[in-house]
Parts: structure tokens; C-alpha cells; sequence
């Protein structure tokens, strides 16, 4: 095809397109004039209507800035968080890198410990190697038993690496085994316990009822590791490198320091104390029953006698009577009243032997058969009497009653230094107002008339000191406890029905009575605590105080307790109440002329 062929082609396509577009914009135009031809028509018909719908729609086509600042708002918001995100995540990043770089560090320079090049190793690395060439695995042996000794390297191990990674490196470093003089000490002692047992002297064991004798039983050898030697063994071990070692302790026997023939000869009565009991035949029985119980008691060094665990519940299957006691503050009949002299009378045996007192609380009401503030009260379950065997020996209760009499005896090695005697001495420091008097009806006195029933008792406060002698001479006094004691309030009859009839007329009802008998405390709920009541003092042992009871500040005070030697016996000098002692209830006569 030649150059005119050509140029004729490329005009007749070009006008063929040319046509093409104007017939298209022929066509634009017409639809536009039809258009608006159209609208017009509308427009006419419509009137201003159009003009309404035009406006109208001209406003819900416009931008809604609101939503716009709303959602961009938002985004601001999310890229933010992605911003913060992606830093942190940098930092977190970077902080590891850190890290690692100055822990896990390869060592570059040339460095061997104990033989152990660590020379390219990461901290961690140079760990592994030591401990894979020294492994911790030490144990100490007696016979077929094994105990294992802690890790004491572990420690030195880590001090050394942080000083071999964190500074300037020297060539070569040996592991240090000094210093743990008290670590090693430590594991000897922890596997002599293992093995050891403590020897056993020559002491008492049990109690012949039937020949009223304490049976002994011979010593018993203990043993001992040598710890000395087994420390020296551990720390040859370290020194030596040799933390694998199986290392054999060895040990002794340890003789008791009592035989039972030098046991036989130095046991003897160490103490003694007496008090005397009523005529009442029920609580007599109680006495006897309670203190049956207790004889024959054998108490371990160390160990703590409980009254209540030895004597066990007082109930009518034991043969326990029902006896005055006080409950709540009023006499009652109770199974089992009259037990509180038994374990009062223990208590003072006890503290002259020298033994602890670890449990102890006073009546509420003053008691005859001892002096008050040296008494105990007890009951089941609470309150109760303990105190604790200080001897390097077993100790055995001695306990009877006979003839109104109530003894206890500690029988045991002496606790005392020779020559050193510990006794108890009471004193009355106040004497507080009887209680608000109380008024019963009576129609045989005339309309307004009041008589005396009871006169009531005055209260009172006491302290108690612990004294010890040395060869019968007086070296110290401490105060023990403080105790206050409440009183009987007074009772008075009196009649205002308004009516007055004979005697003949009328039932006479029980007397009112003012009893001596010991009994619990009138705040006293089974199960409780023996904290002291408002205004009261309470005691549960030497130097604090503790709740105690009221009494008659006409009660005649026992005599005094005569110690001697370290004893208090039975007879010339022993507490000894009247006849008409605890559980002795007599009725106050009238005033005279009533």
C-alpha cells in the first residue's frame, strides 16, 4: 500500500468518527431540550410548590459536618493506639535485646575456672559447664540411712559468674569454699538429728496401787553423732572439690545422768500440804474420789498435769455425790461439789515444790479451808488446774483423803537448790460493801415491817506473795496475784401484800443460808475463756492476776501454813479448818427481839 492509499484510509476514518460524535451530541442535545421541555411543564403545574421541594432537597444533599467530625474523631483515636502499640512493642523489643546482650554476652576473652574454659559462653553456658564438671550431689551416711546435704556451692557459683561477666575478667578463677562455716554447721546438726537419741534418766514410771509405791524404771543409754567431725568432713569435701562425696558420720553412745540406783537414793518427798475437810458426808466422798484419782499421777519432765484430763468429768456413774457448790452465785447441789479442795490443796503442794503454774483461777466467793488467794477452783470443762513438771525427772502425785483430812504430796528429785524453800503468804489489802440486800415476802410480819434474814458478807481484795527462803531466811518476795473475792448479799423479809396471816396460815419456804462451800464463778459459762469480769482480776499463773471470788468479811481466816524444810506436814502447824467448813450449810438465826 502506497503513501496516497493511506492518507485517503486515515481521512475516511477520521470522518466517520467526526459523524459518529455529532450524531451523539445531536442526540444530547435533543434529550436535554425534551428535558427541560419537561420540567418546565412540571414547573407550571406545580407552582411554588416546586419551589418547596426544590429547597428541600437541596438541604438533604449537604454535608453532615457533625457525623464528619464524629468519625474523624474516632480514626485519631485509633491511630493513636496503633502508634502506641507499635512503640511499645519497639521498646519492650529493645529492653529484651538489652538485656540479653549483657547477660548472655559470649565471654571473648580466654577464662577457665577451676580447669573449665568458658571462652565464647554465654553466662548461662558457663553455668552448665561448671556445674556439669562439679555436680552437687553430697550426702552424709550412718549405717544403711542417707541424708542429703544441701546445695552449699549454689551460691558461690553465682557470686562468681556475676563477678566474672559484670566486670573485667581475669584468665583464671577457682571456686571459693570459705565462709560457710555456719551453713555447714547447720547441715551437721540438721543430720546428727537424724540419728541422735537423747539418753533417759532413772526416774519413776508407774505407780503400784496395790503396795502404794512408785515403780522405777532403769536408764537408758542415748547417742550422739559427733558433729565436729562431720562438720570438718563436709567442709574437706568442698576444699577438695569433691561435691559428690558420700560422707560417713560417726557417733557415740551418752549415758544418762541418772542411774536408777542413784535415782532410788536422791527421789524423796518434796513437798507437802494438808487442809481439813467438813463433816458432810457427800462431799467428803467427792474429796476422796477426786483424790484417788489423782494419786499415783506420773508427770515427765517437761510435761503439764491438767486436773480435769487426770480427774476426769465428776458424774454419779464414778460415784460422784451431789454437794453444795455455787453456780451463778447461788448455792446449788451439784455433782461432784467439794472437788474444788482437792485441787486447791494441789496447787499449794505444787507451788512449795517448785513447779510452774501454767492454769489457774479463784473462786468468786471467799473459801475456808485455805487461805484465800491461795485457792483453785475448778469445774468441767472449764476451769481448770495445770501446771508444768520443771524437774530434769519424772515427778509422782501422792494424793488421799482420811479422817476429814486432804493431803497431797509431790514426790520427785528436788528442783530447789539445797537449803532453798518457796512458800505462800496472803494478805487482805481491802474490804469491799456487801451487795444491794435482796427482800422476800413474809406475811406473818405486819404491814411494813422488815426483818433480817441473812446480814449478808462484805467482800474483799487480796494479793498473794510468792517468798523464798534460803536456809530459812527470807531472800525474795514477789507479788504472784492479786485476787478479789465478792460478798453474800444481805436478806430481808418483808411484807407488802397488805394482808397478814399466823404462822399457822402460811408455809414457811427454806431458809436462806451464808455458805462456805467453794464453787465456781458466778459469771462462769462452760467452754469460756477465764478472762476476768468487769472489775474483777484474773489469774492463770505466777506474776499475773486472775478472776477470783467475795467473802465474808467475817469469815474467820485460816491459820497460816507452816512451812518446814521445804514442807508442809500434816499435824502441829498444817492448815486446819472448824468443823463447820466448806459444804456446811448453817442458817443465820433471827435478830434478837425480831
Amino acid at each position: 500500500m502506497n503513501q496516497l492509499e493511506r492518507e485517503s484510509r486515515r481521512r475516511t476514518s477520521s470522518g466517520r468518527s467526526q459523524g459518529r460524535s455529532s450524531d451523539r451530541s445531536t442526540s444530547y442535545r435533543k434529550s436535554e431540550s425534551g428535558s427541560r421541555n419537561r420540567r418546565t411543564s412540571q414547573s407550571s403545574r406545580s407552582g411554588s410548590s416546586y419551589s418547596y421541594r426544590t429547597g428541600s432537597h437541596r438541604r438533604r444533599k449537604g454535608p453532615d459536618y457533625r457525623l464528619i467530625a464524629i468519625v474523624g474523631v474516632i480514626l485519631i483515636v485509633v491511630i493513636a493506639c496503633i502508634v502506641f502499640v507499635v512503640q511499645a512493642t519497639k521498646s519492650g523489643e529493645g529492653t529484651d535485646a538489652s538485656q540479653e546482650s549483657v547477660t548472655e554476652t559470649a565471654m571473648e576473652k580466654q577464662v577457665t575456672v577451676d580447669g573449665v574454659e568458658i571462652t565464647g559462653m554465654s553466662r548461662t553456658e558457663a553455668e552448665a559447664a561448671i556445674l556439669a564438671k562439679y555436680p552437687w550431689s553430697m550426702t552424709v551416711t550412718y549405717g544403711e540411712e542417707v541424708y542429703q546435704v544441701a546445695d552449699l556451692m549454689a551460691e558461690k557459683v553465682d557470686s562468681l559468674l556475676d563477678e566474672i561477666y559484670t566486670g573485667d575478667p581475669k584468665e583464671s578463677y577457682s571456686l571459693d569454699t570459705t565462709g560457710l562455716e555456719e551453713a555447714i554447721a547447720a547441715e551437721a546438726a540438721a543430720a546428727a538429728a537424724k540419728w541422735d537419741k537423747s539418753p533417759k534418766n532413772g526416774s519413776i514410771q508407774s505407780f503400784d496401787k496395790e503396795s502404794g509405791k512408785f515403780v522405777f524404771a532403769g536408764e537408758e543409754t542415748g547417742f550422739a553423732i559427733d558433729q565436729e567431725k562431720l562438720a570438718q568432713d563436709i567442709q574437706s569435701a568442698l576444699d577438695e572439690r569433691r561435691f559428690d562425696a558420700a560422707i560417713e558420720a560417726t557417733g557415740s553412745e551418752v549415758q544418762p545422768e541418772i542411774s536408777e540406783a542413784s535415782a532410788k537414793d536422791l527421789y524423796k518427798t518434796i513437798s507437802t500440804f494438808t487442809t481439813t475437810t467438813t463433816a458432810n458426808a457427800k462431799r467428803n466422798t467427792n474429796v476422796r474420789l477426786a483424790a484417788e484419782a489423782i494419786n499415783g499421777t506420773v508427770i515427765q519432765p517437761g510435761g503439764e498435769f491438767s486436773f480435769n484430763e487426770t480427774v476426769g468429768q465428776r458424774t454419779e456413774a464414778k460415784g460422784y455425790q451431789s454437794a453444795a457448790a455455787y453456780s451463778g452465785g447461788e448455792v446449788v447441789q451439784e455433782t461432784g461439789g467439794g472437788v474444788c479442795q482437792v485441787s486447791s490443796t494441789l496447787y499449794n503442794a505444787v507451788v512449795r515444790a517448785g513447779m510452774k503454774i501454767s492454769y489457774r483461777r479463784s473462786h468468786t466467793f471467799e473459801p475456808s479451808y485455805v487461805t484465800p488467794g491461795q485457792d483453785a477452783t475448778v469445774s468441767w470443762e472449764l476451769p481448770d488446774f495445770k501446771f508444768v513438771n520443771t524437774s530434769k525427772a519424772a515427778i509422782g502425785l501422792k494424793a488421799s483423803y482420811s479422817n476429814q483430812k486432804m493431803t497431797v504430796s509431790v514426790y520427785g528429785i528436788p528442783v530447789l537448790d539445797e537449803g532453798v524453800t518457796i512458800d505462800l503468804k496472803s494478805e487482805q489489802t481491802e474490804t469491799l460493801p456487801p451487795p444491794a440486800p435482796t427482800y422476800e415476802e413474809d406475811q406473818t410480819l405486819q404491814i411494813g415491817e422488815e426483818k433480817v434474814k441473812s446480814a449478808g458478807t462484805s467482800g474483799s481484795r487480796w494479793v498473794t506473795y510468792k517468798i523464798t527462803y534460803k536456809d530459812g531466811v527470807e531472800v525474795s518476795r514477789e507479788t504472784d496475784h492479786t485476787t478479789t473475792y465478792k460478798g453474800h448479799a444481805p436478806v430481808i423479809l418483808r411484807n407488802t401484800s397488805g394482808v397478814v396471816l399466823t404462822p399457822d396460815e402460811t408455809t414457811t419456804g427454806t431458809e436462806t443460808v451464808v455458805s462456805t462451800v467453794d464453787g465456781m464463778p458466778d459469771d462462769y459459762v462452760p467452754g469460756e475463756t477465764t478472762a476476768a469480769a468487769p472489775g474483777e482480776t484474773g489469774e492463770v499463773g505466777p506474776g499475773v492476776t486472775t478472776q477470783a471470788p467475795s467473802a465474808s468479811e467475817t469469815a474467820a481466816v485460816p491459820p497460816q501454813t507452816t512451812a518446814v524444810g521445804g514442807m508442809v506436814e500434816a499435824g502441829p502447824g498444817a492448815v486446819s479448818q472448824p468443823e463447820s467448813g466448806p459444804d456446811v450449810i448453817e442458817p443465820i438465826a433471827p435478830n434478837p427481839g425480831a
